[in-house]
């Protein structure tokens, strides 16, 4: 490994991270993301896709830092367990027109699209459309992406792409999801 200064090492330009797999994780880590750039004093976005209303640990944490940390709850709810597909689509729309819009102004240094992979899983929006956004936005804009799987050409324009994978989980022990494990 080469010794390098500090300052020759750091990263100046947005970089887009892709959070993917079938294990638990995905949302946790850009959100330990969001604590770092927030601890530098820096502004966080957040566009959460899936989770709907319901009340989360990062919805409230979120109003702990005011200014400095947008968050944006866009969808109905798991929509896979849709009862108005139609609905699910215009509300997925809607966000990723307000993700689009927020990584344009270039107010935030990191944009968090919690979930954003299921948009294009299930066609509600192109993935050549969001690569496209994503590869546009301004130069100091990071984005992280999250959800499962993540496709092709999003990955291969990412410049870093982690995939959970699950080895063990509570859940097949019947422990249904925990405040502050899963939201």
């Amino acid at each position: 490994m080469i010794d390098m200064p500090l300052k020759d090492t750091l990263c100046n330009s947005g970089l887009l991270l892709v959070f993917t797999g079938n294990g638990k994780g995905k949302t946790t880590s850009s959100l330990g993301l969001a604590m770092r750039f927030l601890g530098h004093g820096e502004k966080v976005a957040m566009v959460q896709f899936i989770k709907g209303k319901w009340k989360t640990g990062e919805k409230e944490a979120a109003k702990l830092f005011g200014d400095l940390f947008e968050f944006h709850v866009m969808g109905r709810g798991f929509t896979w367990k849709s009862d108005d597909k139609e609905k699910d689509i215009a509300f997925a729309r809607e966000g990723w027109q307000l993700a689009k819009d927020i990584i344009a102004r270039g107010d935030h240094s990191l944009v968090i699209l919690d979930e954003l992979t299921y948009l294009m899983k299930y066609g509600m929006v192109e993935e050549q459309e969001v690569v496209d956004v994503l590869r546009g936005r301004p130069l100091h804009v990071h984005v992280a992406v999250t959800g499962r799987d993540a496709g092709k050409l999003l990955c291969d324009a990412a410049d870093m792409v982690t995939e959970m994978r699950e080895i063990k989980h509570h859940y097949h022990n019947g422990v249904k999801a925990g405040k502050g494990i899963e939201f």
